[in-house]
């Protein structure tokens, strides 16, 4: 694997990509905060053109939701050039388990697009678990799943992440807050996780532009995350710490060193 560099910056440049056939981004904390475009991110986007790729742990949208509300704070960005760690993971169990009863807890688009790839709700028993950030999960939500556990649902994790900033650079309860509830009742059923750290995301991304890892680099804002992904993936990395510098990249080689778990890591219904 080649040789990768970390570089640190306090600002959005596109001279900082020009090398690069392909740019991967991360999303919140790095082109928004809170539905809002941060310093630099509209003059990024228009200048990276063709060449950038959302590349987000992103668990309450699709491509095509969140191309739209982005569209509408001026960062134009087509659906097809955005990658999600929900949407991946409903596509990827539809596509593995046909019709299977699956449990979603997530926002609405991804509950409709669980229902237009075919895969039934849960009743009493469950194939599959997806856990993406649900604002009304509540107890009751979590007793459901651990039963559901317990009687041999596979549990899937849309990303890992505890928290994301919003516009103060405060954190937002993430998914993978949701999960440690999880792991507080005991349940030590192992997750399989989309979301980065893990290079899926950003391997899908690569193959829809085309562009070796050799020629490509990451942006994010959360070395634990982006970061160690992009190692993953054999990207360069840029690391973004003007808006939330959670991680210190000095850090990044002790986090990928050591291989995390498979777990830490609008409205669904239980």
């Amino acid at each position: 694997m080649r040789a990768r560099t970390t570089t640190l910056t306090k600002s959005l440049s596109a001279a900082d990509v020009d090398a690069y056939a392909a740019v991967l981004c991360d999303l919140d904390g790095c082109l928004i905060a809170e539905a809002h475009p941060l310093p630099g991110a509209q003059a990024f986007v228009q200048a990276v053109g063709n060449r950038l790729s959302i590349v987000s742990n992103n668990s309450a949208d699709t491509g095509a939701t969140l191309s739209g509300k982005l569209r509408a704070i001026g960062l134009d960005l087509p659906a097809e050039r955005i990658f999600l760690a929900g949407e991946l993971a409903v596509r990827t169990v539809a596509s593995e388990h046909p019709g299977a009863r699956v449990l979603v807890f997530a926002e609405p688009p991804l509950q409709r697009l669980a229902a237009d790839l075919g895969l039934q709700d849960a009743d009493d028993k469950a194939d599959v678990i997806v856990l993406g950030r649900d604002t009304s999960f509540t107890l009751t939500c979590l007793e459901r799943a651990l039963r559901l556990l317990d009687k041999g649902a596979e549990m899937v994790l849309t990303n890992p992440d505890l928290s994301h900033p919003n516009g103060d650079g405060r954190p937002v309860p993430e998914t993978g807050s949701l999960f440690a509830a999880f792991r507080a009742c005991g349940a030590d059923t192992p997750a399989r996780v989309f979301g980065k750290p893990e290079p899926f995301l950003i391997e899908a991304a690569l193959n829809h532009a085309g562009a070796p890892a050799s020629n490509a680099v990451f942006v994010g804002d959360n070395a634990a995350t982006d970061g160690v992904a992009a190692i993953r993936a054999g990207l360069d990395f840029i690391h973004l710490v003007a808006h939330a510098p959670r991680t210190p990249a000095a850090d990044l080689q002790k986090a990928s060193a050591s291989s995390p778990e498979q777990t830490p890591m609008e409205v669904a219904s239980c």
